[in-house]
């Protein structure tokens, strides 16, 4: 644990043993690829949500086909719980509903 007063000014511990070392770069490789995943994912359910908002109800069911399955792949690897992708496709799913 880093001094309180050190962390108020942003130091951070830096790795000291090789293993910290690719261990830190594997994180950062990580991390980034994490939010490529989570800007996709949000990709897909803006694109849902325009189409909802033109009122065209076949189309959205197709898109949403696509952002179930996207949802349901960003579970698999971890990126989100299911429990936000199961809120996700049912709030969707009532608004594509609500279109009749």
């Amino acid at each position: 644990m880093l001094d309180p007063l050190l962390e108020t000014f942003g130091v951070q511990k830096v790795a000291n043993t090789a293993q910290s070392k690719k261990r830190a770069r594997q994180n950062e490789t990580h991390r980034e690829h994490n939010a490529s995943q989570r800007s996709m994912m949000r990709t897909y359910v803006k694109k849902l949500l325009t189409v909802i908002g033109t009122g065209n109800k076949t189309q959205a069911n197709e898109e949403f086909r696509t952002v179930t399955s996207v949802l349901d792949k960003m579970v698999t690897k971890g990126i989100i719980q299911k429990n936000k992708a199961a809120r996700h496709k049912s709030r969707l799913n009532a608004k594509i509903k609500a279109l009749a």
